[in-house]
């Protein structure tokens, strides 16, 4: 690299580093506190899929009721869901309505939780801050570790990946406990840690050049980073307290960039809901 092209560079990076999010409010950060949960809805949609009970029914309406009114006590200005941000505006309208009166939550998260929450608070909106589309690139063959996998020899390690019963480390069933405990012990950490390794061991599916678990592991920190990246925007002063409310599989990852970065001062769960 040429002398004048490295200095370029040097400048642009103390720029960059002088004037970035992550460090405009000094010592003095915004508050961040990361709320995973197993969907509530039972989407599918995941390698692991454990069976949440109907969150419809009165008392798991009252269980609910009674964590919102713990998280109002966190007193977050901004709350933050698993909603695609470009589905921003459809949000909007379904937070309009339920303030109305005129539209009833549905089951997953993001509404029982979320909604519920900012309209206690008052709050003029809840934020999409999701991405999750296709990366660059062929998904079947650059991507799919899961069929890539069972045809080149990684069974048995697929089946430790997929199987509910070693999963039960991290996906907590929610049996006879209430919504809060549940949600705590989801959090926890060493449950947060469990769930961040399986992708390691997602990451070694592949031989040679075909390391396809390791690419989709890759869109999956880009996913959470994206999503990091718009909670930062979200703040507009080292007041600020931002509640995000996502799948569990995501909160070990938003919690290390919050760390990492020094963007936010983390808040644990556990220092907000009691058993």
């Amino acid at each position: 690299m040429k002398k004048e092209s490295r200095l370029t560079l040097l400048i642009f990076w103390a720029l960059a580093t002088t004037f970035s999010p992550f460090t405009a409010y000094g010592q003095d950060r915004p508050d961040l506190l990361v709320l995973g949960a197993v969907h509530f809805n039972n989407p599918g949609r995941d390698s692991i899929n454990i069976e949440v009970d109907d969150m419809l029914s009165a008392q798991r309406q009252a269980e609910i009721e009674a964590l919102v009114d713990e998280l109002a006590e966190f007193e977050p200005t901004h709350i933050a869901v698993e909603v695609l941000s470009r589905n921003q505006d459809d949000l909007n309208e379904r937070y309009a309505r339920y303030r109305e009166g005129d539209y009833e939550l549905g089951r997953d998260e993001s509404e029982q939780v979320g909604l519920r929450l900012a309209a206690k608070l008052g709050h003029d909106q809840v934020y999409a801050v999701d991405w999750n589309d296709n990366p660059p690139g062929d998904i079947e063959t650059d991507y799919d570790w899961h069929s890539y996998g069972l045809a080149n020899g990684f069974e048995a390690d697929i089946g430790r990946i997929t199987d509910p019963e070693a999963a039960k480390e991290y996906y907590i069933e929610l049996g006879s406990q209430t919504v809060s405990t549940w949600i705590r012990q989801l959090n926890d950490p060493d449950a947060l840690a469990a769930s961040h390794r399986v992708y390691f061991d997602i990451a070694a599916i592949g031989r040679g050049e075909e390391l396809l678990g390791a690419n989709w592991v890759g869109t999956w920190y880009a996913r959470n980073l994206k999503i990091f990246s718009r909670l930062v925007k979200l703040t507009e002063s080292s007041t600020d307290r931002v509640l995000v409310i996502y799948g569990q599989g995501h909160a070990y990852l938003l919690r290390q960039f919050a760390q990492e970065s020094g963007a936010f001062d983390l808040v644990d769960v556990d220092s907000v809901i009691s058993d």
